[in-house]
């Protein structure tokens, strides 16, 4: 099988392994005093220390949660309370469902942001903006050094997703300006069960989840260890770069009559392709049997395959309901993507017929 989904969710590390089972033989609660404790506080503050210092934040700041959709949560009721709510329209659900009627900054037919438009939308009273670093279906990349100025002249709020970009470009809360950055290990090859919020110039948090005092008060319950030092490893590692076998399979699906969807500037891993008159769910299975797994859209909805918000949003028309996600994963090869080719055309050949 050619698992080419990584934007779903990543094959793990076997750097990110070897820390899982180191922490997994740890017996004691980070929260104990007594040795067992103590060797396990240590592991996790160690964990959060190369956190921070991939990530350009303060050790202080990382705040561990259950994942990405948890941080994109948390920064909201951080940072959101008493301000208006601004998003990007391609957004990912968790940033949608935990901001209801929000204000929306639009983007144009290749995924970017309307950044002409910022200046009037947060003009308004304090607000809070949330701008993904890279779209998770398309793989788009926005300017958010240029949004993170506007933020700056009008006294709002920056609040940005990474997910999707962590371990595959650079992601640094100084450098990006932000004032908090959400980030998921199992994104970056690490387990699942982890992610972290990564605050701003000593920002306070207001708890979703109230408890024992975990995480400075900010996050209850035990922290889930081995997944954090999963976490930690996982992100450490190198990013390859995965550009050259993207645009190979790109140029077999183009030949086989495809739409490459989104803007030049994408993560090199990422690539999402439209063939006309196929429903997206269709594609998805065909190449399921033929041995190659895709997905449509995002993975975060229980397994259903729906019309895509982000393509929508792009203004795209019939084409958001029959565009198909590759995202090559940091293990991808030249076999996988002669794979994906082989069963890309051949599926093309036969369903284009049945569409046309």
């Amino acid at each position: 099988m050619a698992y080419l989904d990584a934007n779903a969710t990543e094959p793990l590390r076997p750097e990110a392994r070897a820390a899982v089972l180191a922490a997994l033989d740890l017996v004691g609660n980070p929260s104990s005093v007594h040795a067992a404790g103590r060797a396990a506080r240590r592991v996790l503050e160690d964990s959060r220390a190369r956190i921070a210092a991939r990530f350009g934040a303060e050790r202080d700041g990382v705040v561990f949660t259950s994942g990405g959709t948890e941080a994109d949560a948390l920064a909201l009721a951080a940072l959101g309370a008493g301000r208006r709510i601004v998003i990007g329209a391609t957004e990912h659900d968790a940033i949608r469902a935990a901001a209801p009627g929000a204000a929306i900054l639009p983007v144009d037919r290749e995924g970017v942001a309307d950044l002409a438009g910022l200046d009037g939308l947060l003009a308004e009273g304090p607000a809070l903006l949330c701008l993904m670093l890279a779209n998770n279906e398309t793989g788009t990349i926005q300017n958010l050094a240029e949004a993170a100025a506007i933020c700056r002249r009008h006294g709002a709020l920056l609040h940005v997703d990474a997910v999707q970009a962590a371990g595959r470009i650079k992601v640094d809360l100084r450098a990006l300006g932000a004032d908090s950055v959400a980030v998921s290990s199992h994104k970056l090859g690490g387990p699942k069960g982890a992610g972290a919020l990564l605050l701003a110039g000593g920002r306070a948090v207001r708890p979703l989840i109230a408890g024992g005092g975990q995480e400075r008060g900010w996050r209850g319950g035990t922290p889930a260890l081995p997944a954090i030092a999963g976490f930690a490893a996982a992100a450490e590692c190198q990013a390859p770069d995965l550009s050259g076998l993207r645009d190979a399979a790109e140029r077999a699906a183009v030949e086989a009559g495809a739409v490459v969807l989104g803007g030049p500037l994408r993560l090199g891993n990422t690539t999402c392709l439209a063939l006309p008159g196929v429903r997206a769910e269709t594609q998805v299975i065909a190449l399921d049997l033929a041995g190659v797994q895709v997905s449509a859209g995002a993975a975060c909805s229980s397994g259903k395959v729906s019309r895509s918000h982000v393509l929508e949003a792009m203004g795209l028309g019939a084409l958001a309901g029959e565009a198909i996600r590759v995202s090559l994963p940091w293990s991808a090869s030249e076999a996988d993507v002669l794979a994906f080719a082989r069963a890309y055309r051949e599926m093309a050949a036969r369903l284009g017929k049945r569409a046309a």
